[in-house]
């Protein structure tokens, strides 16, 4: 899933800063920050955008189905169009 969503906001224009909690010396930290954060598992990927939680994959994804993930996007000035 986490390959999808990064596909997803590469296609929408984003750029997104991306940590690989498997592959970053502070991995279990941030899994951690997730985990008292309120994700539980913690559920991967974890997707912020403009600094908050925004959810899972599946989150995500319904947000871009309904439409409103591009206005989340806008808002947290991620998108410019």
């Amino acid at each position: 899933m986490c390959h999808a969503i990064k596909r997803l906001f590469y296609e929408q224009g984003v750029s997104p800063a991306i940590y690989e909690l498997d592959e970053d010396p502070r991995g279990k930290e941030m899994e951690w920050a997730l985990v008292r954060l309120g994700c539980s598992n913690p559920s991967v990927p974890a997707v912020f955008v403009g600094g908050n939680l925004v959810g899972s994959a599946n989150t995500v994804m319904t947000l871009h189905l309904n439409g409103s993930l591009k206005k989340l996007l806008k808002d947290a000035g991620a998108l410019w169009l």
